[in-house]
């Protein structure tokens, strides 16, 4: 597959981002839309937060499993069938709030299953940038993908959702459903991305190996870089905090701000404003700074987010918060982004990646369930007080590993069991 170099990014990322773009869209819409749909149908601050931990649980349960998937068969294809699927899924939650049948089980349900597709069309996805981008320009590359995100999903998509859910509460799902479907067309016009790295050799197939075995060699491979192992712990316990005061982000709207349905949505775009200014930015700074600095600036911006937040009782100083933080999230999330498409061997992207999401998104999940408690134990600041002790430690234990090793070579992948070694000149 040619890949993209010089001043253009290629053809085939091109629509890989156009794909992308569409269904951030649809993802951002239903990110306004669907906390106010759960809170429309109760207001216990318990069941508003398990909503999203149902719908982050699959990365727990299914992640590793999926990333043995990808790795094993045409990813394009994966991605359009699970496209597919998930735009009739949310065609049926569609259908289901028009008529009234909203129900907490329901809800619950449909996120669980919307949740374990995305599993897959993620991991998948991840793995395809690398694939069709020369490693010169993923910094580019990235900073479009961050620059689309903060754009369409967070400044376009979450005012618009929650605009269309006070119009018509089916509306927002609708949107999304469609946008699945326009994704999984784009998708299937993009040619030559097959499944695993070894279909792309003239050697013959090895034996198929267990799910088990497969799983075993991209923890085996984590484990052994303290990179990427170190931006997976970190991620993991910033999602566990992060989510457990944005899970109930619309009582703390509602109940401390005093700010309206619509309002709730502007608020939350209010990141996107900073994002868009860190994905123009990411590309200069990864070029003057070491990735050393820029995450352990990271780590200290995303704990004052958590205290501004827990200070703030007005809309305007949580909206000056939440531009920081998009700025933050956008250059964190390139720099990240960037460093694992580069540290990890191809023929392992998808079940490193897995791995990654598993605790990234099992992050999330961990953050759904003590968010509402939290809120309901001390009041709606209370998960951002909790969250910023937490950062506070992390940056503590994080600070010296991110100064260190990132320049280090990656380890090569392993072989497989049973395989022969092969003899490395340094051995």
């Amino acid at each position: 597959m040619r890949r993209g170099r010089g001043t253009g990014l290629g053809r085939d990322f091109g629509t890989l981002w156009l794909a992308n773009s569409v269904s951030t869209l649809g993802d951002g819409v239903v990110a306004a839309a669907g906390p106010l749909l759960v809170a429309s149908v109760s207001d216990d601050p318990v069941l508003v937060g398990l909503a999203v931990f149902v719908q982050q649980l699959p990365w727990l349960l299914f992640s590793l499993v999926s990333g043995v998937v990808v790795d094993r068969i045409d990813k394009r294809r994966l991605i359009v069938v699970v496209d597919v699927l998930r735009g009739a899924v949310t065609a049926v939650l569609a259908l289901t709030v028009a008529t009234g049948h909203a129900s907490i089980p329901v809800l619950y349900a449909i996120a669980f299953a919307l949740g374990t597709g995305e599993t897959l069309a993620q991991n998948a996805a991840a793995t395809l940038v690398p694939a069709v981008v020369a490693p010169e320009d993923l910094p580019r590359a990235n900073s479009r993908l961050h620059g689309a995100y903060f754009v369409l999903n967070k400044f376009a998509g979450r005012p618009l959702g929650a605009a269309l859910f006070v119009v018509a509460a089916a509306a927002p799902f609708c949107v999304d459903a469609t946008s699945f479907l326009a994704s999984a067309l784009l998708v299937a016009t993009v040619r030559g991305i097959g499944g695993a790295a070894a279909a792309d050799t003239a050697e013959p197939a090895p034996a198929r190996r267990s799910v088990r075995a497969d799983i075993g060699d991209g923890l085996r491979w984590l484990w052994r870089e303290p990179v990427v192992r170190m931006m997976v712990v970190s991620l993991c316990l910033m999602n566990v905090a992060l989510t457990a005061g944005f899970s109930i982000m619309v009582l703390y709207c509602r109940d401390r701000l005093g700010m309206s349905d619509i309002g709730y949505g502007l608020l939350l775009s209010a990141s996107a404003v900073g994002g868009v200014v860190g994905a123009v930015w990411t590309p200069r700074l990864q070029k003057r700074f070491r990735a050393s600095l820029l995450l352990r600036t990271g780590l200290v911006i995303e704990t004052l987010t958590h205290v501004g937040l827990a200070v703030s009782g007005t809309a305007w100083l949580s909206a000056a918060v939440l531009v920081a933080f998009g700025v933050h999230s956008s250059v964190l999330g390139g720099v990240e982004t960037t460093l694992r498409q580069l540290r990890v061997p191809e023929e392992l992207r998808g079940r490193v990646h897995s791995v990654f999401m598993m605790f990234a998104l099992g992050g999330n999940a961990v953050g759904a369930l003590v968010g509402g408690p939290l809120a309901r134990w001390h009041g709606v600041t209370a998960p951002f007080w909790c969250a910023a002790a937490a950062m506070t430690v992390l940056t503590v234990v994080a600070w010296r590993p991110f100064g260190r090793n990132l320049a280090s070579p990656p380890p090569a992948a392993p072989a497989p069991r049973g395989a022969a070694p092969e003899t490395s000149p340094a051995s």
